[in-house]
């Protein structure tokens, strides 16, 4: 894929879909994380993260294909940032929705050409509020570069 078809993927739309708080992993992943485990209430704000991703309507392998590359060329965990306009609830389904929102190109002398991509998934609360968003990006080695 040349730089040209690459940044035209900028504003690809995620399929979307849903994701449910479930009470039982919900209690599970504060265990896990070592906060006081509840089945109700107020979710842990990492929900925001994990709805967004559970929610995106493809798999991390499909989102690499999409700016073709596999798991098997290197990409790294770039950054994540998580925003939450309202706490979520447990119990509750939201609904993800989300776009890649940059691209950028960039070059080493160690690390050769790699792309960042950057991408935002929206949760959306019956209601039809916005309650997070999470901001995450790859990191794409282009070995095939010079």
């Amino acid at each position: 894929m040349d730089e040209e078809q690459l940044m035209s993927v900028i504003g690809w739309e995620f399929p979307g879909g849903a994701f449910t708080i479930e009470p039982y992993e919900h209690w599970l992943m504060c265990d896990a994380v070592g906060t006081a485990p509840t089945r109700h209430g107020v979710a842990n704000p990492m929900y925001v993260y994990y709805a967004a991703l559970g929610g995106m309507g493809i798999s991390l392998d499909e989102l690499f294909a999409k700016v073709d590359a596999t798991a098997d060329d290197g990409v790294m965990f770039g950054e994540a940032g998580i925003d939450v306009h309202h706490p979520l609830q447990i119990g509750s389904t939201y609904t993800v929705a989300g776009r890649i929102t940059d691209i950028v190109r960039k070059s080493g002398k160690r690390a050769g050409v790699f792309d960042i991509v950057t991408f935002v998934l929206a949760l959306t609360d019956p209601a039809g509020a916005t309650v997070g968003e999470s901001t995450n990006s790859f990191v794409f080695p282009r070995r095939e570069l010079p």
